[in-house]
């Protein structure tokens, strides 16, 4: 059954050392849970970013909540490096798994499936492949002559994300944003933020019933309003791109960055 938590509870229920699953910026992520997570003190999470990462990812890197990234890259945008992240890989304080979109995507639709891979081919030729030992290459058992690759499917411990809203039954609606559902799936577990919590049924009409993600992948439910600030969230709010560039300047230095940490987080 789905709990209904505080965020601060919603973030003392994610453990260190947790293989945790987080979005991209532009799909629907948990900053309020990000900063009740520094706020607790999170060490040696494992992140994979589906497919990558931005703030979410380098404000935990930055705070030291962060052994391990797997990844397709990690960005502020399109224009600005992130400052945390390239710090920590500079100084190899984090280790770092070079991943691809469609990788870390086939590796969560293996756990979807429940298999223990999943075939790719558009990776093969690939210079990446040389430092991924786990990355399996093949003969095609049905052709000659035909190498495929093997990915291991990645199931993570928690997904965790925000959206515009969940029931009282913990059915969470993420309208067009399908990946969601892949990492609910792929997950031991999912919490979720929101906006609000609906008197509705979510999977009683059609209408909301094919944007939903039934409670059955969902652990736990805490709302919290304007939860993915200052990143958006679809078509309810867009990101406050004043405090962006506020972030990735203050990312780009130890000093600054303990000060923005202080001002915003703790």
């Amino acid at each position: 059954m789905t709990a209904f938590v505080s965020v601060e509870e919603l973030a003392a229920r994610i453990p260190d050392g947790c293989l945790l699953a987080v979005p991209p910026d532009h799909v629907g992520v948990a900053m309020a849970a990000t900063r009740a997570l520094i706020r607790r003190r999170a060490r040696n999470l494992r992140l994979l970013t589906v497919p990558t990462g931005g703030m979410q990812a380098d404000l935990l890197i930055g705070a030291g909540a962060v052994s391990e990234i797997e990844t397709a890259g990690v960005a502020l945008g399109e224009s600005e490096r992130a400052g945390r992240f390239t710090a920590a890989a500079k100084a190899g304080s984090i280790a770092i798994r070079d991943s691809t979109c469609p990788a870390i995507h086939a590796g969560l639709q293996a756990a979807e499936k429940g298999v223990p891979f999943m075939p790719l081919r558009g990776i093969l030729g690939s210079d990446l492949v040389a430092f991924r030992p786990d990355w399996r290459i093949i003969d095609n058992p049905y052709a000659n002559a035909d190498p495929i690759m093997l990915l291991p499917r990645l199931r993570p411990d928690i997904a965790l994300f925000h959206a515009a809203t969940a029931d009282r039954r913990g059915n969470v609606w993420i309208g067009r944003r399908r990946e969601l559902v892949t990492m609910a799936h792929a997950a031991a577990t999912t919490f979720v933020t929101v906006e609000e919590i609906a008197e509705e049924d979510l999977l009683a009409r059609e209408a909301t019933a094919a944007g939903s993600l039934s409670s059955l992948y969902v652990g736990a439910i805490a709302e919290a309003r304007i939860g993915a600030w200052p990143l958006g969230l679809g078509e309810r709010y867009g990101p406050d791109h004043e405090h962006l560039a506020a972030y990735a300047e203050a990312a780009k230095s130890d000093a600054a960055f303990r000060a923005y940490l202080s001002s915003h987080v703790l």
